[in-house]
Protein backbone atom coordinates (compact mmCIF):
# COMPACT_ATOMS: atom_id res chain seq x y z
CA UNK A 1 0.00 0.00 0.00
CA UNK A 2 1.19 3.51 -0.76
CA UNK A 3 0.06 7.06 -0.15
CA UNK A 4 -0.33 8.94 -3.43
CA UNK A 5 0.12 12.69 -3.79
CA UNK A 6 -0.36 14.94 -6.80
CA UNK A 7 2.76 17.11 -6.98
CA UNK A 8 1.57 20.30 -8.66
CA UNK A 9 3.90 22.11 -11.04
CA UNK A 10 3.93 25.03 -13.43
CA UNK A 11 6.13 25.29 -16.51
CA UNK A 12 8.06 22.20 -15.45
CA UNK A 13 8.81 23.40 -11.91
CA UNK A 14 7.20 22.22 -8.71
CA UNK A 15 5.01 24.57 -6.74
CA UNK A 16 5.59 25.06 -3.04
CA UNK A 17 2.43 23.08 -2.23
CA UNK A 18 4.03 19.98 -3.77
CA UNK A 19 6.72 19.96 -1.08
CA UNK A 20 4.16 20.58 1.68
CA UNK A 21 2.08 17.64 0.44
CA UNK A 22 5.17 15.43 0.32
CA UNK A 23 6.12 16.43 3.88
CA UNK A 24 2.60 15.74 5.13
CA UNK A 25 2.30 12.40 3.35
CA UNK A 26 5.69 11.28 4.67
CA UNK A 27 4.59 11.86 8.25
CA UNK A 28 1.32 10.00 7.70
CA UNK A 29 3.20 7.16 5.98
CA UNK A 30 5.47 6.78 9.00
CA UNK A 31 2.46 6.24 11.25
CA UNK A 32 0.93 3.74 8.82
CA UNK A 33 4.14 1.90 7.93
CA UNK A 34 3.60 2.90 4.32
CA UNK A 35 5.42 4.67 1.48
CA UNK A 36 4.82 7.86 -0.49
CA UNK A 37 4.32 7.94 -4.26
CA UNK A 38 3.95 11.16 -6.24
CA UNK A 39 2.45 11.64 -9.68
CA UNK A 40 3.83 14.49 -11.78
CA UNK A 41 2.85 15.95 -15.13
CA UNK A 42 5.47 17.08 -17.65
CA UNK A 43 8.28 17.58 -15.12
CA UNK A 44 11.65 16.47 -16.47
CA UNK A 45 13.52 16.39 -13.15
CA UNK A 46 11.49 15.12 -10.21
CA UNK A 47 14.43 14.36 -7.92
CA UNK A 48 13.65 17.36 -5.69
CA UNK A 49 10.63 15.52 -4.28
CA UNK A 50 12.90 12.99 -2.59
CA UNK A 51 14.15 15.76 -0.29
CA UNK A 52 10.71 15.86 1.32
CA UNK A 53 9.97 12.17 1.75
CA UNK A 54 8.72 10.88 -1.60
CA UNK A 55 9.82 7.27 -2.22
CA UNK A 56 8.60 6.86 -5.78
CA UNK A 57 7.65 9.21 -8.62
CA UNK A 58 5.29 8.35 -11.47
CA UNK A 59 6.21 10.72 -14.29
CA UNK A 60 3.52 11.50 -16.87
CA UNK A 61 4.82 13.11 -20.04
CA UNK A 62 2.17 14.17 -22.52
CA UNK A 63 2.02 17.46 -24.43
CA UNK A 64 -1.78 17.38 -24.25
CA UNK A 65 -1.45 17.86 -20.51
CA UNK A 66 0.64 21.03 -20.70
CA UNK A 67 -2.59 22.92 -20.00
CA UNK A 68 -4.49 21.83 -16.91
CA UNK A 69 -7.56 19.71 -17.63
CA UNK A 70 -9.45 18.61 -14.52
CA UNK A 71 -10.98 15.53 -16.12
CA UNK A 72 -7.77 14.36 -17.76
CA UNK A 73 -5.65 14.94 -14.66
CA UNK A 74 -8.24 13.25 -12.43
CA UNK A 75 -8.34 10.26 -14.76
CA UNK A 76 -4.55 9.93 -14.63
CA UNK A 77 -4.48 10.27 -10.83
CA UNK A 78 -7.12 7.60 -10.28
CA UNK A 79 -5.24 5.22 -12.60
CA UNK A 80 -2.04 5.89 -10.65
CA UNK A 81 -3.87 5.25 -7.36
CA UNK A 82 -5.13 1.88 -8.62
CA UNK A 83 -1.72 0.97 -10.00
CA UNK A 84 -0.04 1.65 -6.64
CA UNK A 85 -2.94 0.25 -4.58
CA UNK A 86 -3.04 3.61 -2.81
CA UNK A 87 -5.59 3.70 -0.01
CA UNK A 88 -4.92 7.37 0.68
CA UNK A 89 -4.70 10.12 -1.96
CA UNK A 90 -3.59 13.57 -0.81
CA UNK A 91 -4.21 16.71 -2.86
CA UNK A 92 -3.70 20.36 -2.04
CA UNK A 93 -6.38 23.05 -1.73
CA UNK A 94 -5.27 25.12 -4.71
CA UNK A 95 -7.84 26.05 -7.32
CA UNK A 96 -6.74 23.24 -9.64
CA UNK A 97 -6.72 20.56 -6.96
CA UNK A 98 -10.07 21.73 -5.62
CA UNK A 99 -11.51 20.92 -9.05
CA UNK A 100 -9.72 17.58 -9.06
CA UNK A 101 -10.62 16.34 -5.60
CA UNK A 102 -14.26 15.47 -6.14
CA UNK A 103 -13.55 13.91 -9.55
CA UNK A 104 -10.81 11.72 -8.08
CA UNK A 105 -12.95 10.74 -5.10
CA UNK A 106 -15.90 9.72 -7.29
CA UNK A 107 -13.72 7.69 -9.65
CA UNK A 108 -12.17 5.81 -6.72
CA UNK A 109 -15.45 5.47 -4.79
CA UNK A 110 -13.62 7.22 -1.98
CA UNK A 111 -14.63 9.42 0.92
CA UNK A 112 -13.30 12.97 0.65
CA UNK A 113 -12.36 15.48 3.35
CA UNK A 114 -11.45 19.02 2.32
CA UNK A 115 -9.63 21.78 4.26
CA UNK A 116 -7.61 19.31 6.31
CA UNK A 117 -5.38 21.22 8.73
CA UNK A 118 -3.33 18.54 10.45
CA UNK A 119 -2.18 14.96 10.67
CA UNK A 120 -4.90 12.33 11.21
CA UNK A 121 -6.39 12.48 14.70
CA UNK A 122 -6.80 8.72 14.45
CA UNK A 123 -6.02 6.11 11.79
CA UNK A 124 -8.43 3.44 13.09
CA UNK A 125 -11.03 4.82 12.61
CA UNK A 126 -9.55 7.32 10.15
CA UNK A 127 -10.32 10.81 11.42
CA UNK A 128 -8.94 14.20 10.37
CA UNK A 129 -9.26 17.74 11.67
CA UNK A 130 -10.71 20.25 9.20
CA UNK A 131 -11.44 23.96 9.19
CA UNK A 132 -15.07 24.99 8.77
CA UNK A 133 -17.28 28.09 8.50
CA UNK A 134 -14.67 30.16 6.62
CA UNK A 135 -11.93 29.11 9.05
CA UNK A 136 -13.88 30.23 12.11
CA UNK A 137 -14.21 26.72 13.55
CA UNK A 138 -12.79 23.21 13.34
CA UNK A 139 -14.43 19.83 12.96
CA UNK A 140 -13.20 16.24 13.19
CA UNK A 141 -14.35 14.17 10.21
CA UNK A 142 -14.29 10.38 9.97
CA UNK A 143 -13.80 8.65 6.60
CA UNK A 144 -14.94 5.03 6.55
CA UNK A 145 -14.38 4.12 2.88
CA UNK A 146 -11.57 1.79 1.84
CA UNK A 147 -9.90 4.53 -0.25
CA UNK A 148 -9.68 8.01 1.19
CA UNK A 149 -9.01 11.40 -0.44
CA UNK A 150 -7.76 14.40 1.52
CA UNK A 151 -7.51 18.04 0.51
CA UNK A 152 -4.74 19.60 2.61
CA UNK A 153 -5.29 23.27 3.46
CA UNK A 154 -2.47 25.48 2.21
CA UNK A 155 0.24 26.37 4.71
CA UNK A 156 -1.35 24.19 7.39
CA UNK A 157 1.50 21.69 7.80
CA UNK A 158 4.65 23.33 6.49
CA UNK A 159 7.64 21.99 4.57
CA UNK A 160 9.83 19.43 6.34
CA UNK A 161 13.04 18.35 4.56
CA UNK A 162 14.07 14.75 5.07
CA UNK A 163 16.89 12.54 3.85
CA UNK A 164 15.56 9.98 1.39
CA UNK A 165 15.92 8.79 -2.18
CA UNK A 166 13.20 8.23 -4.74
CA UNK A 167 12.88 5.98 -7.74
CA UNK A 168 11.41 7.47 -10.91
CA UNK A 169 9.16 5.60 -13.30
CA UNK A 170 7.56 6.70 -16.56
CA UNK A 171 3.80 6.37 -16.36
CA UNK A 172 1.50 6.50 -19.38
CA UNK A 173 -2.14 6.56 -18.25
CA UNK A 174 -4.91 5.98 -20.75
CA UNK A 175 -6.45 9.41 -21.37
CA UNK A 176 -9.80 9.69 -23.12
CA UNK A 177 -10.13 12.42 -25.77
CA UNK A 178 -13.48 13.31 -24.22
CA UNK A 179 -11.56 14.56 -21.19
CA UNK A 180 -10.42 17.51 -23.29
CA UNK A 181 -13.92 18.63 -24.23
CA UNK A 182 -13.51 21.96 -22.42
CA UNK A 183 -11.55 24.50 -24.41
CA UNK A 184 -9.24 26.87 -22.53
CA UNK A 185 -9.36 30.31 -24.16
CA UNK A 186 -6.59 31.87 -22.10
CA UNK A 187 -4.50 31.40 -18.99
CA UNK A 188 -3.12 33.98 -16.60
CA UNK A 189 0.60 33.74 -15.91
CA UNK A 190 2.81 35.89 -13.77
CA UNK A 191 6.19 36.59 -15.29
CA UNK A 192 9.11 37.16 -12.94
CA UNK A 193 6.81 37.72 -9.96
CA UNK A 194 5.86 35.75 -6.87
CA UNK A 195 2.44 34.21 -7.41
CA UNK A 196 -0.31 34.54 -4.82
CA UNK A 197 -0.65 30.76 -4.61
CA UNK A 198 3.01 30.21 -3.68
CA UNK A 199 3.67 33.37 -1.66
CA UNK A 200 4.67 33.31 2.00
CA UNK A 201 3.94 37.03 2.14
CA UNK A 202 1.11 38.88 0.38
CA UNK A 203 0.79 42.68 0.18
CA UNK A 204 -2.74 43.70 -0.73
CA UNK A 205 -4.27 47.07 -1.55
CA UNK A 206 -7.77 48.50 -1.50
CA UNK A 207 -9.68 51.59 -2.49
CA UNK A 208 -7.81 53.55 0.15
CA UNK A 209 -5.01 53.91 -2.41
CA UNK A 210 -7.37 56.25 -4.31
CA UNK A 211 -6.33 55.19 -7.80
CA UNK A 212 -4.23 52.83 -9.96
CA UNK A 213 -1.55 55.50 -10.31
CA UNK A 214 -0.64 54.91 -6.65
CA UNK A 215 -0.18 51.15 -6.94
CA UNK A 216 3.58 51.64 -6.90
CA UNK A 217 3.34 51.74 -3.10
CA UNK A 218 2.07 48.16 -3.05
CA UNK A 219 4.63 46.94 -5.59
CA UNK A 220 7.55 48.67 -3.84
CA UNK A 221 6.69 47.14 -0.47
CA UNK A 222 6.15 43.72 -2.07
CA UNK A 223 9.51 43.99 -3.81
CA UNK A 224 11.34 44.66 -0.54
CA UNK A 225 9.59 41.75 1.18
CA UNK A 226 9.75 39.31 -1.74
CA UNK A 227 5.97 39.19 -1.61
CA UNK A 228 3.09 38.72 -4.03
CA UNK A 229 0.73 41.61 -4.73
CA UNK A 230 -3.03 41.34 -4.40
CA UNK A 231 -6.11 43.53 -4.18
CA UNK A 232 -9.64 43.71 -2.83
CA UNK A 233 -12.72 43.04 -4.99
CA UNK A 234 -13.67 46.72 -5.45
CA UNK A 235 -10.19 47.44 -6.81
CA UNK A 236 -10.45 44.73 -9.45
CA UNK A 237 -14.05 45.70 -10.24
CA UNK A 238 -12.92 49.28 -10.86
CA UNK A 239 -10.28 48.00 -13.27
CA UNK A 240 -7.35 49.29 -11.23
CA UNK A 241 -5.88 45.78 -11.08
CA UNK A 242 -6.53 42.53 -12.99
CA UNK A 243 -9.10 40.14 -11.55
CA UNK A 244 -6.34 37.55 -11.14
CA UNK A 245 -5.06 39.60 -8.18
CA UNK A 246 -8.43 39.74 -6.40
CA UNK A 247 -8.24 37.83 -3.12
CA UNK A 248 -11.03 36.97 -0.71
CA UNK A 249 -13.97 34.61 -0.48
CA UNK A 250 -15.10 35.50 -4.02
CA UNK A 251 -11.55 35.67 -5.37
CA UNK A 252 -8.40 33.70 -4.65
CA UNK A 253 -8.12 32.33 -1.10
CA UNK A 254 -4.95 33.29 0.75
CA UNK A 255 -3.19 31.30 3.48
CA UNK A 256 0.15 33.08 3.67
CA UNK A 257 2.46 33.42 6.66
CA UNK A 258 2.04 37.20 6.51
CA UNK A 259 -0.81 39.19 4.94
CA UNK A 260 -0.54 42.98 4.81
CA UNK A 261 -3.73 44.86 3.97
CA UNK A 262 -3.30 48.49 2.95
CA UNK A 263 -6.33 50.72 2.54
CA UNK A 264 -8.76 47.78 2.80
CA UNK A 265 -11.72 48.29 5.14
CA UNK A 266 -12.31 44.57 5.64
CA UNK A 267 -15.62 43.39 4.19
CA UNK A 268 -16.67 40.04 5.61
CA UNK A 269 -16.13 38.32 2.23
CA UNK A 270 -12.55 39.58 2.05
CA UNK A 271 -11.73 38.56 5.61
CA UNK A 272 -13.24 35.09 5.09
CA UNK A 273 -10.95 34.53 2.12
CA UNK A 274 -7.72 35.53 3.87
CA UNK A 275 -8.50 34.37 7.41
CA UNK A 276 -6.21 31.34 7.10
CA UNK A 277 -3.17 33.61 6.93
CA UNK A 278 -1.07 33.23 10.06
CA UNK A 279 -0.28 36.91 10.73
CA UNK A 280 -2.47 39.75 9.49
CA UNK A 281 -1.26 43.37 9.45
CA UNK A 282 -3.61 46.24 8.61
CA UNK A 283 -2.75 49.80 7.60
CA UNK A 284 -5.81 52.07 7.44
CA UNK A 285 -6.64 55.67 8.27
CA UNK A 286 -10.05 54.69 9.67
CA UNK A 287 -9.70 53.36 13.25
CA UNK A 288 -13.21 51.84 12.95
CA UNK A 289 -12.35 49.74 9.89
CA UNK A 290 -13.66 46.16 10.48
CA UNK A 291 -10.26 44.71 9.53
CA UNK A 292 -8.77 45.89 12.83
CA UNK A 293 -11.01 43.44 14.70
CA UNK A 294 -9.29 40.44 13.12
CA UNK A 295 -5.79 41.89 12.66
CA UNK A 296 -2.81 40.71 14.67
CA UNK A 297 -1.18 44.11 14.20
CA UNK A 298 -2.72 47.37 13.07
CA UNK A 299 -1.47 50.82 12.12
CA UNK A 300 -3.94 53.69 12.10
CA UNK A 301 -2.51 56.16 9.63
CA UNK A 302 -2.32 57.47 6.09
CA UNK A 303 -0.90 54.78 3.82
CA UNK A 304 0.86 57.45 1.77
CA UNK A 305 2.86 58.37 4.86
CA UNK A 306 3.16 55.00 6.62
CA UNK A 307 4.14 52.73 3.70
CA UNK A 308 7.11 54.81 2.39
CA UNK A 309 8.52 54.94 5.93
CA UNK A 310 8.00 51.19 6.32
CA UNK A 311 9.80 50.54 3.03
CA UNK A 312 12.79 52.66 4.11
CA UNK A 313 12.99 50.92 7.49
CA UNK A 314 12.88 47.49 5.84
CA UNK A 315 15.58 48.45 3.36
CA UNK A 316 17.79 49.71 6.19
CA UNK A 317 17.17 46.52 8.18
CA UNK A 318 18.04 44.29 5.21
CA UNK A 319 21.20 46.30 4.55
CA UNK A 320 22.60 45.51 8.00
Amino acid sequence: MSILIYAESAEGKFKKVAFELASYAKKVAESLGSTVTAITFNVSDASELSKYGVDKVLKVTDSKLNTFSAKAYADAIQQAAKKEDAKLVVLSSTTDSSYLSSLVAVSLNAGFASNVVGLPVSTAPFQVKRSAFSNKAFTVTEISTDVKVLGLAKNSFGIVPTDSSATEEDFAPSINDADFGIKVESTEKASGKVTIADADIVVSGGRGLKGPENWGLIEDLASVLGAATACSKPVSDLGWRPHGEHVGQTGKPVASNLYIAIGISGAIQHIAGINSSKVKVVINSDPEAPFFKVADYGIVGDAFEVVPQLIEKLKAFKAQ
